[in-house]
């Protein structure tokens, strides 16, 4: 069964940064590429970034400024994370960010998705940037 849970969200200010974490199993990131995706309000879900043994991939919007990586766990019943880290955050980046895989293998290059394709999400973690 394939779990996400997100953490790392808050409240920061222009130009701050944050790092969120989801956490899943290397057995996930063995199988399937893991992407990023966040819901501003009043906003479908849109795609941010994604990461596969072959390469990572990011939006436009937050090329430069965002860096997806993930942890080197070997064991595959293991707890394994992946990781966002947000720099010089603006406040159009407010959002909940969710962590979503099942669709992209782990082996082929990833990239932007419709989010009504991914079968497994995490709960959220919400980032607010105010003045």
């Amino acid at each position: 069964q394939v779990q996400l849970v997100e953490s790392g969200g808050g409240l920061v200010q222009p130009g701050g940064s944050l790092k969120l974490s989801c956490a899943t199993s290397r057995f996930t990131l063995d199988v399937y590429a893991v992407h990023w995706f966040r819901k501003a309000p009043g906003k479908g879900r849109e795609w941010v970034s994604c990461i596969s043994s072959s390469g990572t991939n990011y939006a436009d919007s937050v090329k430069g400024r965002f860096t997806i990586s993930r942890d080197s766990a070997r064991n595959p019943e293991a707890k394994s994370t992946v990781f966002l880290e947000m720099h010089n955050l603006q406040p159009e980046d407010t959002a909940i960010y969710y962590c979503a895989t099942g669709i992209t293998t782990a082996v082929t290059d990833c990239g932007p998705e419709d989010p009504n394709m991914f079968d497994y999400w995490g709960q959220g973690t919400q980032v607010t940037v105010v003045s």
